[in-house]
């Protein structure tokens, strides 16, 4: 039986899609699960299929905008050859494996558009006002906004004034009611991880089907293929998380400050919330990492005080590897670019 060669062309960018989907499966399990599980109220074998369910349910529902976003928003259609996406794709899942490796949570969203927009720099189709006014701007308010807002709430809960017993850990985790708040909210964030994270892989896996097959340059066809990546590539995020999730997940939900169910709801709703919005509302690739990791760092100065929290160097690695990781991605992706271009393999004209 005759296979159009394109066809087994398109496995390789496929199998990276999910080598990255299962890297961001293993970063995304933190900051949708590491509250509840530092409250102690889901047991760990249990949450790599609660999170691959819920992000599956996210991507396929809410995740259209920022797949748009990141298909067609950086590169011309035309541009997404079945190599070049591959060399994008691979330059975003080796800057999230180093992250994870190391069991930091690590934003995929950043590696992803800064891989995107090494690519565009090389081929001058870089659009520096939507990076530079849009996207980074997002980037930076976000994380000060849920950190704010959980300091608030934190501050209140855990009030040195407040004598009451109500707000104690040990009385709380006796509240059925409220542990089944904390793992509805760690699911509500899962599902914000797929409205904005099953993206970065199904967006440029989605433009290159459509360049390669020349389908068409309209949003039908964009729609269509891209629910049929979802469909491969969302369920590898359970696999990444049952792989490397745990890691990370108890050094966000353990090392940090051991967290009450009040304040793992607080985070999980607060950062869902934020994600969730920018995804549906401005179809931005955001960090929910670093959105949960500014919520849960607030809740340990609002128990602890913040010059605790910022001395543990858990939390100095995380300002590390969030800068490098995304500018890791950006020079592989320009760097492998550069190799295949010198090698006349890109098989377009820039």
């Amino acid at each position: 039986m005759y296979i159009d060669p394109i066809y087994s062309q398109l496995i390789l960018p496929l199998i990276i899609s999910l080598f990255l989907a299962i890297n961001m499966g293993a970063s995304g399990t933190a900051p949708s699960f590491s509250a509840a599980f530092g409250a102690n109220l889901i047991p760990k074998n249990l949450i790599p299929g609660l999170f691959g369910i819920m992000v599956f349910a996210g991507a396929v529902i809410a995740g259209k905008n920022v797949a748009i976003t990141l298909g067609t928003g950086f590169l011309p259609q035309e541009n997404m050859t079945i190599l070049l996406t591959s060399i994008i794709l691979l330059s975003v899942a080796l800057s999230l494996l180093m992250a994870n490796l190391l069991g930091i949570p690590q934003s995929t969203s950043q590696s992803t558009v800064f891989a995107l927009s090494g690519a565009s720099v090389y081929f001058g189709h870089f659009e520096s006002n939507k990076l530079f006014i849009e996207i980074i701007p997002t980037w930076l308010i976000l994380p000060f906004v849920a950190f704010g807002l959980a300091y608030i709430a934190g501050k209140y809960i855990y009030s040195p004034h407040r004598k009451t017993k109500y707000f104690e850990f040990e009385t709380l985790k006796r509240h059925s009611g409220l542990q089944a708040m904390v793992i509805i909210s760690s699911l509500y964030v899962a599902f914000s991880i797929g409205a904005n994270n099953v993206a970065n892989a199904s967006g440029p896996v989605a433009s290159m089907v459509i360049n390669e097959l020349e389908l068409g340059d309209n949003e039908q066809n964009f729609a269509l293929i891209m629910m049929l990546s979802i469909l491969i590539i969302a369920p590898a995020f359970g696999i990444g998380s049952s792989l490397m999730g745990t890691k990370v997940m108890h050094r966000t939900g353990k090392e940090i400050v051991e967290l009450g169910p009040v304040s793992a709801t607080l985070i999980s709703f607060i950062t869902a919330s934020l994600l969730l919005s920018v995804s549906l509302i401005r179809g931005i690739p955001a960090s929910l990492v670093q959105l949960n990791t500014g919520a849960i760092l607030a809740i340990g100065c609002a128990k602890h005080g913040c010059k605790e929290i910022f001395s543990k160097s858990s939390v100095r690695k995380f300002w590390i590897i969030w800068i490098i990781a995304p500018l890791f991605a950006f020079l592989l992706s320009i760097t492998m670019i550069w190799v295949a271009d010198k090698m006349g393999v890109l098989a377009f004209t820039a």
